[in-house]
């Protein structure tokens, strides 16, 4: 659909250096650190050097910036949930709600992938209705803020050197924000071991216990959950490029296996039966494609708004699974094995339908659009 030849001659010539690297250093990488749920550090320093980092601050268009997500998760989802998450809610939120004194000391790192921070927000109890039920609690004590409660489900809080922690305000009642490093007495991150997909993704649980942070590091911009609500909805988007990505990747595994694969004395790229999937695969891929190509648009002009966001994210989301499903049964009883690539896709898959909100929240946030009539609870 041609939506690569959409973004400046300059993006497109970077945007193929970062394809070919992705596609020849980290893909292969990411099968063994997926079957051992492991996260491959060694690898920030060349996603450092293509810029990686940085895609917040350097100046690119939205456009751009999308396919870059896409081409991260053609190659590994959870590395494209790394970079992601990285770029649109660590340094977005650092830049957006922080204060210069904490921008000056973390965004250097930041960009550099020598720092690395983690966005908690979801909690044991509530991931859906974390808006009305916050329960992590911080406390002003003086020049300090006392912090307790848990957060589940956080990437990389294991590896990162901080958490951008949101609790209620025990004596206003309102939603702040805490830079609070994983070195300060009382916090403690623990991996979730056993996920069926984005194993190299390091989510943790998180307990905070007392944990004390200095009036410096509350983000004087975030003061209500609509601050939180304004970098979510950019972060929805930003999963639904993640989803392109990983259909295009469905795409090329299935592909290549069918040329390669040879049944009856030909290969089964000759079947009917082989064709069908494969050409319903690249048409939810580019359906996909061409939707985010407009939310991009959209993102340019400042226009965006949840409702677009939750649209494209439960749409290209539910298209990605549907096209994993084809994908794994394409590839028979080699579909099930991550050595053939497509049962790794197929488990990452799901979860990007359930993360960043899930296909049932983003589906009615639609419908009460759509309507003007609210389907949630309470």
């Amino acid at each position: 659909m041609h939506v690569w030849h959409l973004v400046e001659p300059d993006e497109r010539q970077r945007l193929s250096g970062i394809r070919a690297f992705l596609q020849e250093r980290v893909r292969p990488e990411s099968i063994d650190y997926w079957n051992r749920e492991e996260f491959p550090r060694h690898l920030l320093p060349e996603m450092a050097a293509y810029g990686l980092g940085a895609l917040q601050l350097d100046g690119s268009s939205e456009l751009f910036k999308g396919l870059v997500y896409v081409e991260a998760a053609r190659a590994d989802a959870s590395l494209s949930a790394l970079v992601g998450i990285h770029n649109e809610l660590i340094i977005g939120m650092i830049l957006e709600l922080g204060s210069v004194e904490q921008q000056e000391k973390w965004l250097p790192g930041l960009t550099q992938f020598t720092a690395l921070g983690a966005f908690a927000l979801t909690e044991p109890d509530h991931g859906s209705d974390i808006a009305g039920g916050l329960s992590t609690t911080a406390t002003r004590e003086g020049d300090e803020w006392v912090i307790n409660g848990a957060k589940r489900w956080i990437g990389a809080a294991t590896v990162a050197d901080f958490s951008l922690v949101w609790a209620r305000d025990t004596d206003d009642d309102a939603i702040k924000a805490f830079i609070v490093e994983s070195t300060r007495p009382g916090f403690n991150a623990t991996k979730i071991s056993n996920k069926v997909g984005l194993r190299i993704m390091q989510n943790a649980d998180i307990s905070l216990d007392d944990v004390r942070v200095p009036e410096a590091n509350r983000l004087p911009g975030a003061n209500n959950f609509a601050a939180a609500n304004e970098l979510l909805k950019h972060s929805r988007a930003w999963v639904g490029w993640q989803a392109a990505g990983v259909q295009l990747g469905i795409f090329d595994v299935a592909r290549d296996y069918a040329l390669a694969r040879r049944q009856f004395g030909r290969p089964i790229a000759a079947f009917q039966l082989v064709q069908l999937p494969l050409a319903e695969i690249l048409g939810n891929a580019m359906a996909s494609l061409s939707l985010m190509s407009d939310l991009a648009r959209i993102q340019e002009s400042g226009d965006l708004e949840m409702v677009q966001a939750a649209m494209a994210k439960s749409t290209t989301t539910r298209l990605a699974r549907e096209s994993a499903a084809k994908g794994r049964a394409l590839l028979g009883g080699n579909g099930v094995s991550s050595d053939y690539e497509m049962a790794k896709l197929f488990g990452d898959a799901e979860i990007l339908y359930t993360y960043e909100g899930t296909y049932e929240i983003n589906s009615l946030i639609v419908g009460r659009a759509v309507t003007g009539v609210s389907a949630f609870v309470g």
